[in-house]
């Protein structure tokens, strides 16, 4: 009688939802650094409002709320609301730093259009590509 192999395939990591640059990473560890153990990291999500329909919003996470996506990246925890995940799918966060201040910013695939201030957005949620 021949037996059956079980062995099963290694699981494939899950791709992360959002990924940070190098900047955005070293600059919200200052941010963490600064903050005395106080947070567990940033949380992510999006708000509707402003002329182009959604905002981004940043603050700081003191706790993991029920379905919240954790996104560990370069040394950093980032909380993501549920509501946001679909929006936020493939995002890059990027921190530049201008000349005359210095900023987050969502380099955003789901993206479709934003207000002339900067300030809104407008996001179609991540579509499903798989066969």
């Amino acid at each position: 009688m021949e037996q059956m192999s079980t062995a099963t395939k290694p699981r494939r990591e899950r791709p992360k939802a959002v990924r940070l640059s190098e900047a955005a990473a070293a600059r919200i560890r200052e941010i963490m650094a600064d903050a005395d153990g106080k947070y567990r990291g940033v949380r992510v999500g999006v708000t509707n409002g402003g002329c182009a329909g959604m905002s981004y919003t940043m603050d700081y996470a003191e706790e993991t709320r029920p379905l919240d996506e954790v996104v560990e990246d370069k040394g950093v925890k980032i909380f993501i609301e549920p509501k946001a995940i679909l929006f936020l799918l493939g995002t890059e966060m990027d921190f530049v730093r201008e000349k005359l201040g210095a900023r987050f910013v969502f380099n955003n695939p789901n993206q479709t259009a934003a207000c002339g201030c900067g300030e809104s957005v407008s996001i179609s949620p991540a579509k499903d590509d798989t066969p």
